[in-house]
């Protein structure tokens, strides 16, 4: 069997991993806090034929070698975690992290997860709480008669009460950051786990030490560029086809050879 074919194949897999990671930063365009991914390619093991170097005779040496590779494979889908656009939303609840950094959120199980969508919502117990419901790390409580909601730059939550003529300090927001943000687990709903790769967590003030800042009454979209998207899924539709191609014509090249006649 020719070793085209199955070369070809590893390349015709190879294009739709990558098609199902676009249809995924597509269907993710307008998630808050989503970060695009990307999809890394390696070539897999040669035979070699002929090394580089082997002597060719007393005094001389081949230039280089006869090796036959046997296609691709997937090897990563990196995470892509550069700023997305910012959009103005007037809600008191919605922060947006500026720079580097992530939200803390505790987990149903009592870990801790976390994320870029800081679309929070007041849940019955006037926590801040995300749209699943999980409360923010620190945990952060509203009073009830609390008239107007605030959030520093550097974190720290305030709120007006009535009666009261300063405002009343509730707590201090703390940001997270890792040294290699790629390497955290999505787990779904806007959330990350930290891993091995991702490295332990580091938890400051926002602004300290590098941590991006708090913005307030903004949100951070979805840094996908559907343009950019659009133009992966050509590159990649067009080298599923040539993989096809060669697959056809290595099936009629071996047509021609089982068809030979003395």
């Amino acid at each position: 069997m020719m070793r085209a074919l199955w070369t070809a194949g590893t390349g015709m897999a190879a294009q739709q991993a990558n098609m199902d990671v676009i249809s995924n930063n597509l269907a993710n365009v307008n998630t808050t806090g989503f970060k695009k991914s990307r999809t890394d390619f390696a070539d897999l093991m040669y035979q070699t034929l002929r090394q580089p170097g082997a002597s060719s005779g007393p005094d001389t040496q081949v230039p280089s070698g006869i090796q036959m590779g046997h296609g691709v494979r997937q090897v990563a889908t990196q995470k892509i975690f550069t700023q997305g656009s910012y959009q103005s939303t007037g809600n008191s609840l919605d922060m947006l992290i500026e720079g580097d950094g992530f939200f803390q959120v505790t987990m149903p199980d009592g870990t801790i997860s976390y994320t870029r969508d800081g679309s929070f919502k007041k849940d019955s117990q006037g926590r801040i709480v995300t749209s699943d419901g999980y409360p923010l790390e620190p945990q952060i409580t509203i009073p009830d008669n609390a008239t107007e909601l605030s959030v520093s730059s550097d974190g720290i939550i305030t709120v007006a009460i009535p009666g009261q003529t300063a405002p009343q300090e509730l707590g201090q927001l703390q940001i997270v950051r890792f040294i290699n943000p790629a390497g955290l687990s999505s787990i779904g709903r806007n959330l990350y786990q930290e891993t091995a790769a991702s490295g332990t967590p580091t938890a400051g003030n926002p602004g300290d030490d590098g941590a991006g800042t708090i913005t307030q009454k903004y949100l951070e979209m979805s840094n996908v560029q559907v343009v950019e998207e659009m133009v992966n899924m050509i590159v990649a539709q067009r080298a599923y086809e040539i993989n096809s191609k060669a697959i056809q014509t290595s099936d009629e090249m071996l047509g021609q050879v089982a068809g030979l006649k003395r």
